[in-house]
C-alpha cells in the first residue's frame, strides 16, 4: 500500500481524553476514531490488526478441532429468562423491545442461545462431542466505558462452546482449550500466564483466565519465573492424546501464579524460591469456564447413552477478546515513540522510506523494492510522499511496523540501504539485495 493512497489519520499530540497507553497510541495512529461512549469505528490501521489477530484465534481454533458458526448479535430475552440469568445479568445487558414488543437483548455472551442449538442438533451420544466456536461482536453496557478498547461497550470476541457426554469428557474438552490458549497467545508473541479465576455470571466451577505481563496492566500478579521459560510453539501437541495435553496443563497449574484477588503472600513465599518469584502487573486477555449442568437442565439438552438413560450433557465456555487484545498488546509492546507490533499482528510488515521522493534514482530503486516485496507476498507500506525524512521515521515509529526499509540518494550511491528493526532500534547498512533477501525470507 502506498502511503499516499492509505487513509491514515494520525495525530501528533496524545487526545485528552486517552488515559492509557494504549488508548493514547491507538488515536495517534489512527487506528480507531471514537464513535459514542465505549463504541470505536475502526480504522485501516487497526481493522488489519484486528483481523491478524482473528486470525490466529481461528486458526488455533480449527486446528484444536473446533467448528465455526455464526451467532446473531440480537438475542430473545425468551432464553435467558429461561436460563434465570435475564434479571439476574444486571444493568450491563443492553434490553430492547422490538416492533411487536418482545422482549430482546443485544448479547453479551452466547451460552443460552448455543445450548438451545445443541438441543435441537444432538440427541445421542454417539454425535458427541461438539465443540463450536464464533467470532462476534457483543455489547455491554459499562457505567463507565474508559480506556478505549480495553473496556469499551461494543467490542469483538470470540466465544467457544464444548458439549460433552460427562465431566471426564468435558474435562479433557477444558484441558484443550487450556492448552490452546496457551499456543494462540504465544502466536501473537505473547507470554500468557493461566490463573485461576472465579467464574463471575457465567457460572461453575472450573475456571481460568489468561494473563499477559503488561507493567500498565489493570491487575496485579504474583508468579513463578518458570512460566516464562517455556517454548510451547517449540513442540507438537497432539490433541487427541489426553496424556500429552494433561502433561501441558498439569505444568502451568502446578506453578504460583494469581492476581491480588487470589495471592497468599505466605504460599508465594513458600511455593516459590525468591530467585524465581515474579511480581508485577498484567491485563486479561482470555477466560475459560468448566460449569457442567449448568445450562444443560433448565434447557433439558439431553442424550441418549449406550445404555438407553438419559443424560444432561456438560458444558464448558471459552472466550478470548479479540479486540481487547489489539489493546493489550499496545500495553505490553511500545515505547517512547510509539507501537512495536510483533510480527505476527502487525498491519504491515514493512515500512518503506523513500527519503528524497522526485529523485530519479531513488525513485527507481524504491519502486524496484516495493514490487520485489509484494511479489513476495510481504506486507509493505510505502512512503513515497514529500514529506521531511524526519516526519517520515516518527510516523513509522509511531504504527510500530516491524521493519523500516530505508532508501536514500547517498546511501544508493555507496551501494547500501538502511534495514531498521522496530523492536531493538538495531540499524545496519547493507545491499538493498541483503535487505530484500532478509525481508523475503
Amino acid at each position: 500500500m502506498r502511503r499516499s493512497r492509505f487513509f491514515l489519520p494520525t495525530l501528533r499530540d496524545n487526545p485528552k481524553e486517552a488515559e492509557i497507553v494504549s488508548h493514547r497510541l491507538m488515536l495517534r495512529a489512527g487506528m480507531v476514531r471514537q464513535a459514542s461512549a465505549g463504541i470505536y469505528s475502526w480504522l485501516p490501521m487497526g481493522f488489519r490488526v484486528l483481523k491478524n489477530i482473528e486470525r490466529i484465534v481461528r486458526e488455533e481454533q480449527d486446528r484444536a478441532g473446533n467448528q465455526e458458526v455464526l451467532m446473531p448479535t440480537i438475542q430473545s430475552a425468551e432464553l435467558w429468562q429461561q436460563s434465570g440469568r435475564y434479571n439476574a445479568y444486571g444493568p450491563e445487558m443492553l434490553r430492547i423491545r422490538d416492533r411487536h414488543d418482545r422482549e430482546m437483548l443485544y448479547g453479551p455472551t452466547n451460552e443460552e442461545l448455543i445450548t438451545d442449538i445443541f438441543r435441537n442438533g444432538v440427541k445421542s451420544y454417539r454425535d458427541l462431542p461438539q465443540k463450536l466456536y464464533h467470532i462476534q461482536w457483543k455489547f455491554r453496557d459499562e457505567v463507565r466505558p474508559r480506556f478505549g478498547v480495553m473496556r469499551g461497550r461494543e467490542f469483538l470476541m470470540k466465544d467457544a462452546y464444548s458439549f460433552d457426554l460427562d465431566y471426564e469428557s468435558a474435562r479433557r474438552a477444558y484441558q484443550v482449550q487450556f492448552v490452546t490458549y496457551l499456543r494462540t497467545f504465544a502466536r501473537m508473541g505473547l507470554r500468557a500466564i493461566p490463573m485461576e479465576a472465579d467464574t463471575g455470571p457465567i457460572g461453575g466451577d472450573l475456571s481460568h483466565e489468561f494473563i499477559i505481563l503488561a507493567e500498565t496492566g489493570e491487575s496485579e500478579v504474583f508468579c513463578d519465573r518458570e512460566f516464562l521459560d517455556y517454548d510451547l510453539l517449540g513442540r507438537e501437541i497432539d490433541y487427541e492424546d489426553p496424556a500429552a495435553v494433561g502433561e501441558v496443563v498439569d505444568y502451568f497449574t502446578k506453578l504460583y501464579a494469581r492476581t491480588d484477588e487470589k495471592h497468599e503472600q505466605a504460599v508465594f513465599e513458600t511455593a516459590v524460591p525468591e530467585a524465581r518469584r515474579y511480581q508485577g502487573r498484567g491485563i486479561e486477555v482470555g477466560h475459560i469456564f468448566y460449569f457442567g449442568t449448568k445450562y444443560s437442565k433448565p434447557f433439558g439438552a439431553r442424550v441418549a447413552t449406550p445404555d438407553g438413560q438419559e443424560v444432561e450433557v456438560h458444558s464448558g465456555s471459552y472466550g478470548i477478546g479479540v479486540s481487547r487484545l489489539v489493546g493489550a498488546i499496545i500495553e505490553a509492546s511500545h515505547d517512547e515513540s510509539g507501537i512495536v507490533w510483533p510480527e505476527a499482528v502487525a498491519p504491515f510488515k514493512v515500512g518503506l522510506i523513500n527519503l528524497k521522493a522526485g529523485d530519479a534514482d531513488c525513485d527507481k530503486a524504491c519502486e524496484g523494492a516495493y514490487g520485489a516485496l509484494q511479489g513476495a507476498g510481504v506486507e509493505t507500506l510505502y512512503d513515497e510522499t514529500e514529506e521531511r525524512p524526519g516526519a517520515k521515521f516518527a510516523e513509522m515509529d509511531l504504527i510500530g511496523l516491524p521493519w523500516q526499509l530505508i532508501l536514500g540518494p547517498r546511501g544508493l550511491k555507496n551501494g547500501v540501504v538502511e534495514l531498521k528493526r522496530r523492536a531493538t532500534g538495531e540499524r545496519e547498512e547493507i545491499s538493498l539485495e541483503s535487505a530484500l533477501a532478509r525481508l523475503t525470507a
